[in-house]
């Protein structure tokens, strides 16, 4: 997979590079990233990027032509098919199965703003979709294109050591994950879930299962809201509760 990033701090982008599941992933040629600094665009001594924004107010607007040409430096060396992503408090809310549909692709393009936002007509033309991590604003898409990027590429195949590391995590079948306990079997008096030392693997999932379902009931009750759930994940529910009282 090849993934491009548009971003006037490309160092920021170098860091994920070298570090955890990311950097084994390109150190096994399984990602390759690459970045583009608007500023290499510039056509000023200054290499200016942003501009007074029309119509006044506070900040300054990121300018068009840095930035087309960035995007389009990237997209020229990714597959045919990389979509542009620019990540934005605008965009619509970042989750798994983006993750998993971007996994997917051949590869695609991250647009990182900055200042007060990004010339319309950048989007209008060079971006295929908007994207963000949620209702709260950073100083820049730096890190939300870091955060996309390590989302993907631990679903990518061979990443991680074990395949089923991916498809247990949380949010993979709509609901948070299951509680975790390892050694030693006892802390300071609380005790790990004597199922988990059972070696009953049957039972060991429906505990998990269980877990899963009423952390999201208790966490996040809006992912059940979206779930269909069977009569067995209706059963494990209600066990649950009634084991909550």
């Amino acid at each position: 997979m090849h993934i491009g990033v548009v971003s006037i701090f490309p160092e920021m982008i170098d860091c994920i590079a070298a570090y955890g599941v990311v950097g084994r992933a390109i150190e096994s040629g399984r990602v390759r990233l690459s970045s583009s600094d608007p500023r290499n665009h510039a056509k000023d001594a200054h290499r200016t990027v942003d501009d007074r924004p029309y119509g006044g107010g506070p900040g300054m607007v990121m300018k068009f032509e840095p930035l087309a040409a960035a995007v389009r430096e990237l997209r020229a060396g990714l597959p045919a098919g990389a979509k542009v992503i620019c990540l934005s408090p605008q965009g619509r809310v970042f989750g798994q199965a983006d993750a998993s549909r971007l996994a997917d692709s051949p590869g695609f393009v991250l647009v990182a703003g900055r200042y007060e936002g990004i010339d319309e007509r950048l989007i209008d033309s060079e971006v295929d979709e908007e994207l963000s991590l949620g209702d709260f604003v950073l100083s820049g898409g730096e890190l939300a294109a870091m955060a996309v990027i390590d989302a993907v590429t631990r679903l990518l195949p061979g990443v991680l050591g074990d395949a089923d590391s991916a498809r247990q995590d949380s949010f993979m079948d709509g609901l948070l994950d299951h509680p975790h306990y390892t050694r030693p079997e006892t802390v300071e008096g609380r005790r790990t879930p004597p199922v988990l030392l059972s070696g009953d693997h049957a039972k060991i999932m429906r505990w998990r299962q269980k877990q899963a379902l009423g952390r999201s009931f208790e966490r996040r009750p809006d992912l059940l809201e979206k779930l269909e759930l069977s009569a067995e994940q209706r059963e494990l529910l209600d066990e649950y509760l009634k084991e909550s009282i």
